[in-house]
This record gives C-alpha cells, structure tokens and sequence, in this order.
C-alpha cells in the first residue's frame, strides 16, 4: 500500500484546529488538577488504577470538572484499548461491533479494553441489554460520564453493576493553576507570546465557578481578540482585564428539577430560612427561580416551613405562607418572585419552633405503632338510639364519671372533663414567640387535668 505523504501534516492541522481545552488536556493522571479525594495519596482511582483493572464505573458531576479526560487516563493508566461514544448516539450493532473486537483483541495480546459512554444516563435499555453480560465477563470495561445524579438518572442496573466516582467543580486557585499552566504549555499557544495581567486571571478563574473547560474557552477568546503589544509583530498579546471580561460569558446555571441541583437549592434556601439567614435565603430563591424551578414548588416549600419550623412560635407564618401560595398560582413569574421573596424574608424574620411538627410526629409514631387508646365512652357519639340506652343504663356514679360537660358552660372555658384515658404529653412549647403565651395556657391546662379522676 503506498505510503500517504500528506498524512502527517493533515494531522498536524486537525490538532491546530483543536480548542484550547483539548489542546492542553492532562496526558497523565499526575497531571490533573484537583479531586483530590479521587487521585490524591490513596484516593478511590488511585486504589483502583493500581488494581489493573477498572471494572465498571460511572463518573458524574458537573460540566468542565473532567469526566472525559478521566476517562482516557485511567484507560491509559491499565495499558487499555479505548473507545469512545456518546450514549445517546451508540447502536446496538456498534455495540456489539466493539465487544467483538474487545474479546479477540483480550485473546489476541491480552490487553483490556475500555468503553467510554459520555451522557451514560441516554443509555437505552437495549443497549443495555447487548452490554451488560459482557461488561459482566470482563470482556470489556464500561466507563459513564454523567452531569447528573446516577442514583437518579442512570438505569439501575447500570448502577447497581458500577463503582460511582463523583467529581467536584475545582475551587478558584486550582482554576488558575490550570490557566497559568495552559499560558506556558508547549501546544497553548506556540504561534504567541502571551501575557495576561495578574487581576484578569484572578478574575477568570473565580467567575469561571470551578468549570475548567469555560475556563479555557474564555482565555483562549481574550488571547485571540486581544490588541497585540505591537502593531508590527502581532504575535506578542497582552491580555488585560477588559479583555476577559469580554470573554466571558454569562454562565448557564445548572439546575435540573429531576436531578442534584433541585434538591441541593431547595435544602439550601429551607435551611437559610429555618436558620433565619435571609440573604442567604434570597441568594437561594434566586437560584432557583433564575433555573426555571416551578414557583409553586418554591412557595409549597414555603408554606410546609411556616408549620414545621416556626408553628405557633408565630401562627400568622402559615397565613403568610398560604397567601404567597395563593398569590403565586394567581400571578405566575416574573411577577410572583416578589410574593416569594417577601414570604422567605418573613420566615427568616419570625422566631422558630419545631414543637408542633414534633407533637405531631410523635403522635403518628405511638399510633402507627399501634399503642392506640380507646375513646372514652363521655367522649364517644351518643346521636344513635342503642348507644343512647346503653349509656342511660350505666349506674349513676358510672354515668356521673362519665359525663361530658362542655367547656362553655365552665367559668374557666375549660372545665373539668378529661379526654384521653391515660396522659399523653406530645406538645412541648418552646418560649419563643406566641409559644410562650401557649406554653402557659398548656401548663394550667395539665395541672388542671391531674386534680381530676380519670374514668376508669
């Protein structure tokens, strides 16, 4: 077969063409930056690497914290073949093309094979099928790539059959050690000489929110358009701080209502509020809203605070909570942010009791449990004739024991009849608030009950 003289340069110009972010993509597992649970002194890869063999394994977490460069090294850390395919776009007969490969490829040199799936949680039950039992011989290793919560996203079985590996969004100075290290690596930009002012690279690393890849999409942006330092030799660039902030753009808030993001601002924004932190709680309704969450799940969440966490510490939470509800179903967003954020900021305001919700729960709890008590026969429906004659034919202490007198005719309001059989104390006021009126109120009420003959 003749020999392609034009091959090498034909590659050479399909890397050139290649983003900043592939450009410099670590080629060993040193080389990484960050997830030091992972790759740091006996982290999870680490251990598996030095096992030789990856098994299945999913890597999930956000955009730009590299899944897919993961994915190639640890392909490369155990000497593996690898091949790589979006999951949504794989065939079944592409799937069973590289088990055939991988098994003669095993018995051939012995040498392992890797499949990579990006957006494992696409990965349809057919392709599944055709999978899994060779996944399960070891003919092949299966690596996912998901941004989201496998628990939630990816199929079951694929999950129960795979090691998960979560991937955190790099903090702001493992950011910029990527950016210098991009500035002087030998693939940067070997046409420039670059330099970028010290406060533009600070900026670029803290607004890039731990995503390594937008990271290096708007540094190579900025060096592209920035003016050269001279006129006649355009290859010597300054990067100043107008320059990056040009390049960045405003970055998609993750926030998916099926998966982590919905439920991690939702617990953030419910605990702001309970731990009565409203800047914290506006930060996280804003989240939320400004991702597309449904405002009536907002407003819900609202609303079950108001009696879980404050109760009768302030009574009118709930009225706050139901007219913000109300309100919002009525009005619909943009408009009903502003109902929101005044009902958030009034439970951060209001003081805070649990006591009703854990008066209730221990309620359900005896009950479910079925340590129930029997209505006492003063308390029971006497509207029916045969219940009316058995309670007239009791003996008259029995029948004196046993009235009911209602509390409107007591001087007090409340009167002296008992209501369960034996004492039950599940509410435990706090002094916070209308609580500590009711609390008072409960006290007397208790000591009043104990100075009465219970009916036996």
């Amino acid at each position: 077969m003749p020999t392609d003289l034009w091959q090498e340069g034909r590659v050479e110009r399909r890397r050139a063409a290649e983003p900043l972010a592939e450009r410099v993509r670590p080629a060993t597992l040193d080389e990484v930056v960050g997830q030091p649970r992972l790759l740091g002194s006996g982290g999870f890869l680490r251990r598996l690497v030095a096992t030789g063999r990856l098994g299945s394994l999913v890597l999930h977490g956000p955009p730009g914290t590299g899944k897919t460069t993961l994915g190639r090294l640890l392909a490369a850390a155990v000497d593996a073949h690898f091949e790589s395919a979006h999951a949504a776009l794989i065939g079944v007969a592409r799937i069973r093309e590289v088990i055939a490969e991988a098994g003669r490829r095993l018995e051939d040199s012995g040498r392992p094979t890797v499949l990579f799936l990006d957006e494992i949680h696409r990965f349809s039950k057919a392709q599944q099928d055709s999978l899994l039992a060779d996944v399960e011989r070891g003919t092949l290793s299966l690596v996912g790539a998901t941004t989201e919560n496998p628990g939630f996203a990816v199929n079951a079985a694929l999950v129960s059959r795979s090691a998960l590996a979560e991937l955190v969004p790099l903090g702001a100075a493992e950011v910029h050690e990527v950016l210098e290290r991009a500035l002087v690596h030998p693939r940067g930009f070997p046409d420039l000489r670059v330099s970028v002012e010290p406060a533009a690279l600070e900026i670029l690393a803290e607004r890039s929110m731990g995503d390594v890849r937008r990271a290096l999409t708007a540094l190579e942006i900025a060096v592209r358009s920035a003016t050269p330092l001279d006129a006649g030799n355009p290859t010597q660039v300054e990067v100043s701080l107008d320059d990056v902030e040009q390049s960045l753009q405003a970055k998609r808030l993750r926030h998916d209502r099926d998966g982590d993001a919905h439920y991690d601002l939702l617990s953030a924004f419910i605990k702001s509020m309970r731990g009565s932190d409203a800047d914290a709680a506006i930060h996280w309704l804003a989240r939320l809203l400004a991702g597309g969450e449904d405002p009536r799940i907002v407003a819900r969440r609202i609303a079950i605070l108001a009696s879980e966490d404050i109760g009768l510490a302030d009574p009118r939470a709930l009225e706050v909570a139901a007219a913000a509800w109300a309100v919002t179903e009525r009005v619909g967003m943009p408009e009903c942010q502003l109902t929101l954020a005044e009902a958030a900021l009034y439970m951060c305001q209001a003081p805070k009791s649990n006591a009703t919700a854990q008066a209730i729960w221990a309620a359900m709890a005896e009950v479910e449990t079925g340590r129930t008590l029997e209505v006492p026969e003063h308390l029971r429906d006497r509207s029916g004739e045969a219940r009316r004659d058995r309670f007239e034919a009791r003996s008259n202490l029995d029948a004196a024991r046993e009235r009911y007198d209602s509390p409107h005719e007591a001087a007090d309001g409340i009167g002296t009849t008992t209501y369960l059989p034996e004492p039950r104390h599940y509410f435990d006021p706090t002094d916070r608030g209308f609580e500590a009126e009711a609390a008072a109120r409960l006290e007397a009420r208790r000591r009043l009950a104990e100075d009465v003959d219970r009916p036996t």
